[in-house]
């Protein structure tokens, strides 16, 4: 099947952006979210909306990043699947929250590693 231009450019300009990323955690984990998000990774959290909240999870964010966590019964960790998140001076910000990174050079051009949160979700954090 053949993609005009036009078709082509009217297909990108209806995507924005991405508003946030979920991933799951333990129920009752909320503490331990806000440990690593808030106080490791420095991102904020946010108010959920009071239906929302009752569900369990947190929101996190920190300028245009948005992380939302949802609390699962039957929690398994995302261990392929990930947010791949920009941040300023990479080897900085992990040395000094001694992060266990596990760096990757398969991109080009690209300083980038991965980590783990304390539920086993990975996370990539890349290097702007």
């Amino acid at each position: 099947m053949y993609t005009s231009i036009i078709q082509v450019r009217e297909k990108q300009a209806m995507w924005v952006a991405i508003d946030h990323v979920q991933l799951a955690m333990p129920v009752g984990a909320e503490d331990t979210a806000r440990g690593f998000y808030v106080d490791v990774l420095g991102l904020a959290e946010v108010p959920k909306p009071p239906v929302m909240a009752a569900r369990g999870g947190c929101w996190f964010e920190a300028g245009a990043v948005r992380l939302h966590l949802g609390a699962e019964a039957d929690f398994r960790p995302a261990r392929r699947a990930h947010p791949a998140l920009l941040i300023r001076d990479l080897a900085q910000f992990v040395a000094a929250r001694g992060l266990s990174a596990k760096w990757s050079d398969e991109v080009p051009g690209t300083v980038r590693c991965h980590i783990d949160d304390p539920f086993g979700n990975r996370i990539e954090l890349i290097d702007s």
